[in-house]
């Protein structure tokens, strides 16, 4: 279990984590709000509000685990 999609493309089995473009990108604002003249004080802090489920069909097979077709489903990535 990882926490960055990377990893399952490599052959890692699953990852869940931020979907850090989507946090990168929201960075970026913070950074121009910053440089437009705004108090770093009054941004406010955010928190991730969108997840990444990714699973490796090919590793659960050479590992020998069945993955159900629930998980399959939830998974926003499905690498064959």
């Amino acid at each position: 279990m990882f926490i960055f999609k990377t990893y399952v493309e490599a052959g890692g089995l699953m990852s869940y984590g931020v979907d850090f473009p989507r946090m990168f990108g929201r960075t970026a604002n913070d950074v121009a709000k910053i440089l437009n003249g705004a108090k770093p004080a009054d941004i406010p802090i955010e928190q991730a509000d969108k997840f990444e489920f990714a699973v490796n069909r090919k590793t659960a097979k050479a590992i020998g685990v069945e993955l159900p077709t629930a998980i399959l489903l939830r998974a926003d990535d499905v690498i064959e």
